[in-house]
């Protein structure tokens, strides 16, 4: 165990979790060394029960023999910073809410087929980019019976550190990965598809047709632009869920909850 006592803001090793970006944590071009952020002990221990790779520590020094005393002890040879809660404050930009972060390698991303081979209920998330929704969407999907996530590149990242923490460590729960074309890409695979759109041909939600569905994958969009045209008209079914006091739509985050709900089987 190398714990390492901060002095600087410019000690060498400590890059990841201070001056590098998103997309520089991320390496798209070599995935396999990219690195991401889980925050809290709590998310920390999701993510190593599920086998992520940890490479590097950062905690408040009351922590060592406190909180992360158990993560010190499963995380093997691998640098571990520590310094004072203002000092890490200064480091990383924001007060750490648990006082523990670690860094964790990136994995090659699984192909849809693996990703959605033994699934029934998938989630296709179209063009979100606020992490706070990701990670709220992705807790709902492991509580609720969501079997995968599928993303369209132009969505957030899930393994952004906001996200992850969001979620509560359920980004390492449930299966996921990216997807270009999803409606004809889910159709070889056996699914029917549904957009949760309002529009003059939506169904309700509490169908029945929906839940009688053996292989069905919800394709939720952002909730100011909602879901394109062409990804309303390649779908089997327009949904819309019923709503009173003339509200139109929900946050996307809420409106996945409460469909996840609905269709569970």
């Amino acid at each position: 165990m190398a714990i390492i006592e901060i002095t600087s803001l410019k000690q060498p090793g400590i890059e990841v979790f201070s001056t590098l970006t998103e997309a520089q944590l991320r390496m798209e071009l070599e995935p396999e060394r990219g690195l991401f952020i889980a925050e809290s002990p709590k998310v920390i221990r999701v993510a190593l029960d599920a086998g992520w790779e940890p490479t590097a520590l950062l905690c408040e020094r009351k922590h060592i023999e406190g909180d992360a005393r158990d993560i010190i002890a499963r995380v093997g040879d691998i640098p571990i910073y520590t310094g004072s809660r203002e000092l890490l404050a200064q480091l990383t930009g924001y007060t750490l809410t648990r006082g523990v972060l670690c860094a964790m390698r990136r994995r090659q991303m699984p192909t849809v087929e693996e990703v959605v081979k033994e699934a029934r209920r998938v989630v296709v998330i179209e063009s979100v980019t606020d992490t706070t929704n990701i990670g709220a969407i992705f807790r709902s999907a492991a509580a609720l019976g969501i079997d995968a996530v599928l993303l369209t590149r132009d969505t957030c990242d899930p393994l952004n550190r906001r996200a992850v923490r969001v979620s509560m460590g359920t980004v390492f729960l449930v299966p996921w990965t990216w997807i270009d074309h999803p409606t004809p890409t889910l159709h070889q695979y056996g699914f029917r598809t549904v957009a949760m759109a309002l529009t003059d041909k939506s169904i309700a939600l509490d169908d029945a047709r929906l839940k009688a569905e053996q292989r069905l994958a919800v394709i939720m969009g952002t909730e100011g632009d909602g879901l394109p045209e062409q990804t309303i008209s390649e779908a089997d079914y327009v949904v819309r869920i019923p709503m009173a006091h003339g509200v139109d739509s929900l946050n996307v985050a809420a409106a996945a909850a409460v469909t996840f709900w609905e269709l569970r089987i």
